[in-house]
């Protein structure tokens, strides 16, 4: 079977890093849809994160979560935490989430799908 090479499409979010603080100010977890897939982005201080949005537990909306003191991503339902930059379940009860790469060059804010 040959090898299937996956190419990445990077969509634009925002215009700019200042754009994406701005529109993200007071919300640190945010619900975008990109070509029907849910992800959750992320802003913690300067960093922003893009995770699958549907807790791999039991389906609920990350974006309806919260961060906690660490950074991590809280299912609202039953509490299962994430880690944003590897998308490990710290306590190894449930299934990883999905990461999505982002990058901020002089043209815009993009998440790699």
């Amino acid at each position: 079977m040959p090898n299937q090479i996956e190419f990445m499409q990077w969509v634009k979010i925002f215009a700019s890093e200042n754009e994406a603080k701005l529109r993200l100010a007071g919300k640190s977890l945010q619900l975008l849809i990109l070509h029907d897939l849910r992800i959750c982005l992320v802003q913690t201080g300067d960093s922003f994160y893009a995770v699958q949005d549907s807790c791999t537990h039991n389906g609920e909306s990350l974006s309806k979560g919260h961060l906690n003191h660490m950074g991590e991503v809280i299912c609202p339902w039953h509490n299962y935490c994430f880690n944003l930059q590897t998308g490990n379940e710290i306590q190894n009860r449930s299934k990883d989430l999905k990461t999505y790469p982002v990058k901020v060059d002089k043209t815009g804010f993009y998440i790699g799908i």
